[in-house]
Formats: C-alpha cells, sequence, structure tokens
C-alpha cells in the first residue's frame, strides 16, 4: 500500500462528518433565528408620566412583537399604584420583571430592555386660589343674591390652591342651611374627577346687604322730642346692624329720646319712645260706652300714660280707682 493509497483511505471516512456539522450549524442558526423572529421587545422607558389611579406596563414601556394578543396582554399588566397627582414614584427594572413573572410570562419569551430605575410622574391639574373663589362667587351671583340690586359680594377667600388627577372636572357648591346670607358666611365647594368624588374645601364669602337706616345727625337729651331736622338716611350694611333698627323716618318722628342719644348714631326702637299723652296729676274726661250708652266723668291720672296705655285713674266723684286706657292727652276709656 502506497502513501497515496493510505491518505485516500484515511479522508473518504471525513466527508460525511463535515456535511453533518455544517448541516448542524445551519439548524441551530435557523432556530435561533426563528426565536428571535417570535420574541416580544419591552423597551421601558426612564421617564413616564400617567393620569390613572394605576401603573400599566402599556403606559411605561414600547411593546413589540407578532402576537397582538400577547402585546395587547402586556399592555394590561399592572404594574402597581400610580403616585398621588404632582408626585413620583421610583420603579426598579426587577420589580418589572417580577410582576411579568406573577402575570404568568415567561422572561425566557421577552426581550426586557430597561434602565435601572424608572422615574414615574402623576399628572394633574391644578386649581387656584382665584379659580376656587370665582366659582363661589359665580354661585352666590346666580343662586343666592338671584339679581338683589341691595346686596353685593364683598369679599370671598380661599385658603388653599388644589391639586387634582387628569380628568374631566365637575364641582358643586354648599350653602349653610337656615342662614340669612349677610356678613362671613362659609360655603363648601366639592370637587369630582371624572365622577369620582376628590375633594372638599371650604371658602367663606363676605355678602353685604345695604338698607337705609335712620341716623341721629346730631347730640339729644333725655326726653327731647324727635324732628325731621335731627335725623337722616344713611345706607348701611345689614349685616352689622341690630335687627331692631329703625329704617322708616315717619316711624320716629313725634316721638322723643329715652335716654341722651349721640350724634351719628343708628336709631333702634329701644332708644325713643312715645311721649306721655297724659301726666300724673292731670285731670282727665273718663269714659265708658256700651250698647250706645256713654258715661262721662271727671278723674285724676295717678301716672303718666302714652297712647293706648292703661294707667290708673281716680274718679273724682266716686273716690274710685279705674285701670284707663289713654285716647288722648284729656280722654281716658274704661270697659263698661
Amino acid at each position: 500500500m502506497n502513501v497515496s493509497t493510505l491518505n485516500k483511505t484515511y479522508l473518504r471516512p471525513t466527508v460525511p462528518i463535515l456535511l453533518l456539522l455544517a448541516l448542524a450549524i445551519f439548524v441551530a442558526a435557523g432556530a435561533q433565528d426563528s426565536l428571535a423572529a417570535g420574541m416580544t421587545t419591552i423597551q421601558v422607558f426612564e421617564e413616564v408620566e400617567v393620569n390613572g389611579p394605576k401603573i400599566f406596563l402599556g403606559e411605561i414601556a414600547k411593546i413589540d412583537g407578532v402576537d397582538r394578543q400577547v402585546i395587547q396582554q402586556l399592555k394590561d399588566v399592572i404594574i402597581g399604584n400610580s403616585p398621588p397627582p404632582s408626585h413620583s414614584r421610583v420603579i426598579e427594572v426587577e420589580y418589572i420583571r417580577l410582576r411579568l413573572r406573577q402575570n404568568g410570562f415567561n422572561l425566557d419569551q421577552l426581550d426586557v430592555q430597561s434602565p435601572p430605575n424608572v422615574e414615574i410622574f402623576r399628572s394633574y391639574i391644578d386649581v387656584d386660589q382665584q379659580k376656587i373663589e370665582k366659582i363661589v362667587s359665580d354661585f352666590i351671583a346666580t343662586t343666592v343674591l338671584k339679581g338683589n340690586t341691595t346686596a353685593r359680594i364683598k369679599d370671598v377667600q380661599a385658603s388653599q390652591r388644589i391639586i387634582l388627577p387628569k380628568g374631566h372636572i365637575t364641582y358643586q357648591v354648599g350653602s349653610p342651611r337656615n342662614t340669612d346670607y349677610l356678613g362671613k358666611i362659609p360655603f363648601s365647594v366639592q370637587f369630582s374627577v371624572d365622577g369620582q368624588f376628590q375633594k372638599k374645601i371650604w371658602v367663606s364669602a363676605t355678602i353685604e346687604m345695604l338698607i337705609d337706616v335712620v341716623v341721629i345727625n346730631k347730640s339729644l337729651q333725655k326726653h327731647s322730642p324727635i324732628t325731621a331736622d335731627d335725623i337722616e338716611l344713611r345706607q348701611m350694611d345689614l349685616a352689622h346692624l341690630p335687627s331692631d333698627v329703625i329704617t322708616d323716618p315717619q316711624a320716629v318722628l313725634g316721638k322723643r329720646a329715652r335716654n341722651p342719644i349721640a350724634a351719628k348714631t343708628v336709631l333702634r326702637t329701644d332708644l325713643i319712645e312715645m311721649p306721655p299723652l297724659v301726666n300724673r296729676g292731670d285731670i282727665v274726661v273718663i269714659v265708658a260706652e256700651s250698647n250706645g250708652l256713654r258715661i262721662t266723668a271727671l278723674g285724676k291720672a295717678k301716672r303718666k300714660g302714652r297712647l293706648s296705655e292703661r294707667i290708673p285713674v281716680e274718679n273724682l266723684d266716686s273716690k274710685k280707682i279705674l285701670n284707663a286706657q289713654v285716647l288722648d292727652s284729656r280722654t281716658v276709656k274704661i270697659e263698661f
């Protein structure tokens, strides 16, 4: 056997081996390409802004793949709770992987590309104090005052701004029951977003009701009669006035000061009185009437009396003390 024969005999079995190796490499490469082609890619963003109360994977990552159903299932995976509006939350990539496994996904079939930490911001709407005050002002003007020209909104104060999640905002203004809507009044404002209650705050509003009141324009001594020259009308806020304030000038004319009254004083019913028509010791006519019968007699007033008041009167003939009603400065009446 020569050398060439030996070489030929040695090389013959190597050909199928090489072919088998080539085929194995080809099959392996094809398998890897097929695996890569069927794998879903998840590219997680480094910073994301979300709107709702829950963080969905579809909001914080771009998901690509060939299986639309798998992509949608991945987008619907809840990663966790969103931070409060205007706040942020940091989530580690390992936590995202954990949530994928908890939702039944095989990480070997997913290509998760993510920074080590993801910062998630919650979107929000800032409702400042000026906007809140306008809400209450509009409510008072259209609901409380209803075109009342003598009343006006003097002041509205909201103590704080509020932060709400993004969405369709609605609000409801509440007012206290059984109030006369004068002076400083608390109003509540309840905010909802997409029909869900979010926050309730309180706003104070001062409502001014202007009315004409009778004011003394000069000092009066005790028992001084009140004339038209002694009074004037002024507009003042009803919220700062007592309940018995006098608004009609005719109600004070002909009366007198019960006690000394300083100038610029707003008149009240307890500051004035009718002067007595009858004084103690005055001689008066006592009148008794019944069924067309009228009897008169002279009497003496035992104390002073104003119009319609009942005072003791002594009958000068019988010396009896009678309870009589003052009709005028010279006449009293008794029941008969």
